[in-house]
Order: structure tokens, then C-alpha cells, then sequence
């Protein structure tokens, strides 16, 4: 597969055909890991972290005094203690 490098601004850019973002499970938006080896360039998907804002979202909801969100704070979750906020 070929594609080519393209001017965007001061930086320079390449196209990523969609079949090969689905081939690595990549995504529009997700962050890239690249850097130079040997001679060509190699980009890695950053893995996401799934929690990322949860903690700043759940804060807001306490502030606001969500009625609904007070209904399930009784509730514990099997494994709660393990998890970083």
C-alpha cells in the first residue's frame, strides 16, 4: 500500500487509508506513538485509557446534587476497591 506525503501547514502529513486503520484497530482522533527505526517510520496506537474524566464527571454530579446519583450510592460494586480515580 502507498500513500504520499502531503504539506499541511508547516508540517507534512500522510493519508491513512481506512482498511488499514481497521487492521489495526485504529480510530479517527486516537492518539499515535510514532518515532524513526531504521529507516522508516513506525506508529503505534496509544491505548486509551477507558477512564480518563470519570473522576472530574463525578465530581460535577456530586456538586450538583443529582437526586438519581443518590439513589445508587448505596450500591457497592464487586471489586470497587481496586480501582484508581
Amino acid at each position: 500500500m502507498q500513500t504520499v506525503v502531503r504539506k499541511m501547514g508547516n508540517s507534512a502529513g500522510i493519508i491513512l487509508p481506512k482498511a488499514l486503520l481497521g487492521e489495526i484497530g485504529l480510530t479517527t482522533g486516537q492518539a499515535l506513538d510514532i518515532r524513526a527505526e531504521d529507516g522508516r517510520i513506525v506508529a503505534t496506537p496509544v491505548a486509551m485509557d477507558q477512564r480518563a474524566g470519570w473522576a472530574g464527571v463525578a465530581q460535577a454530579i456530586g456538586a450538583e446534587g443529582d437526586d438519581e446519583a443518590q439513589d445508587w450510592a448505596g450500591f457497592a460494586v464487586e471489586g470497587d476497591a481496586d480501582l484508581t480515580w
